[in-house]
């Protein structure tokens, strides 16, 4: 009897050794990762006190990522550029990721239009206690926003984090040396060796994701899951509500329809960036991830996915659309205001010209809306309940900017015919049988 005792527990230690293997494996990142979201929902609902005390963590996680961002932007857009070697391509690719973007925000915009007009997110909504917005509110002129793209020293945007003036000086500098030519070439050598150093370096950073997830997890839920806000929560449903009816509508659908991706992979694909976007709402900390998934699980092409992703992580901001339309309409209707269509149009246009200049206006997303509703005459008083649980809403909007941004490079990498969505089933096959 002991013998058999004996036997039976080295097969169980032998299997969860097998199976900490496994786990601990480079491409099983995202199971560690889905571990660390679930554990962190049970440590803010079970241990809310240690969930705020902890919280640091989850800060040192977001550091670490945001102090990879511009050097891995301008790694992987100059390698993207360079390794091309064809300027018509370039202008090619160029143009249409610029103007597909542009209609798949205003296509969002008008999803969420429709969304909202359904919901009807002000009626009915009112205050006890008026919250205060400590804020300051500004109206953003276009020059202005074409001043925060177009700086007038690249070392001072770069110090200050400005993703946008940093993908357009890597975009401009890349394509000079495609232009030179052969005398460019240490230059090239230079860059793919520094993408090469910066992509090992960001991988050992993204090992601490499940750990850093599951702080940023815990303290959301224990700040904000039991308090719902009640008094506008039809808002933070209405704004959900639009951000699922564009990723159906302006993303799976097209992507279905003209790349032939299977649905089921194209929501795999997505649902490991949602795990990176529901707890950092952040674009560009997500980065790393849309690319690794693109490029590894749905096949897409890298010399196109490094150009494609980097650039819609700044202006492919298509929960910017749910996020202005949504708020737009609350608002107006809140106060009983008549939105023509006239200022619809035109608070489409301003919203996609906002939006691009997003990473470089301080304050974030707060900021951002209170400037867009000051351009419109809107009132701004309830930017402050808003802002109170804006993570809430930030993690819808930046769920749809980075599936866009991935629904974008397979729609382009199809229209360059040099991907078919059949790679991807010849690697998966592989990586089963191996």
């Amino acid at each position: 009897m002991k013998k058999l005792c004996a036997g039976a527990e080295l097969l169980l230690n032998y299997k969860g050794d097998r199976e900490m293997k496994w786990l601990l494996k480079k491409e099983n990142l995202f199971v560690r990762i889905a571990i660390g979201f679930a554990a962190g929902i049970a440590i803010g609902f079970l241990a809310p006190g240690l969930s705020h005390d902890a919280a640091f963590i989850g800060s040192l996680y977001l550091n670490l990522i945001k102090i990879m961002v511009i050097p891995v932007l301008i790694c992987a857009v100059s390698s993207g550029i360079i390794n091309s070697g064809d300027i018509g391509s370039l202008k090619r690719i160029g143009a249409k990721t610029v103007v597909l973007y542009i209609l798949m925000f205003l296509a969002s915009f008008a999803v969420s239009f429709a969304v909202a007009g359904i919901i009807r997110p002000g009626a009915g909504v009112s205050f006890e206690n008026q919250p205060v917005f400590e804020g300051e509110a500004g109206a953003l002129s276009a020059g202005e926003v074409l001043l925060s793209i177009f700086p007038d020293n690249i070392f001072a945007a770069l110090s200050a984090n400005a993703i946008l003036p940093t993908i357009i000086f890597s975009m401009l500098f890349s394509i000079s040396v495609v232009a030179v030519g052969e005398k460019a070439q240490p230059v090239k050598d230079l860059i793919n060796s520094l993408t090469e150093v910066m992509f090992y370096l960001l991988s050992l950073v993204m090992e601490t994701s499940p750990i850093g997830v599951m702080s940023l997890i815990a303290f959301s839920v224990a700040e904000y899951g039991s308090g719902v806000f009640m008094a506008i929560g039809k808002y933070i449903f209405c704004c959900w509500a639009a951000c699922i009816a564009v990723f159906i509508i302006v993303f799976l659908i097209p992507v279905r329809l003209y790349t032939g991706v299977p649905v089921k992979r194209f929501l795999s694909a997505c649902g490991k960036v949602a795990l990176m976007t529901l707890s950092t709402t952040s674009s560009a900390a997500t980065l790393p991830t849309s690319m690794s998934v693109s490029i590894n699980e749905l096949g897409a092409p890298e010399s196109i996915s490094t150009f494609t992703l980097p650039l819609g992580c700044t202006i492919n901001m298509c929960g910017g659309a749910c996020s202005f339309c949504c708020l737009s309409l609350f608002v107006a209707e809140f106060y009983s205001l008549d939105l023509p269509f006239a200022r619809l149009a035109a608070m489409a246009a301003a919203a996609t010209l906002l939006n691009m200049a997003a990473p470089g206006i301080p304050g974030g997303g707060i900021v951002l809306m209170t400037s867009y509703l000051t351009i419109f005459g809107l009132p701004i008083d309830l930017i402050g309940p808003i802002a109170a649980f804006y993570r809430l809403l930030d993690m819808a909007f930046t769920t749809i900017n980075v599936e866009g941004d991935i629904a974008a490079n397979l729609i382009i990498s199809k229209s360059e015919g040099v991907w078919d969505p059949s790679m991807a089933d010849h690697q998966e096959a592989s990586l089963t049988q191996i």
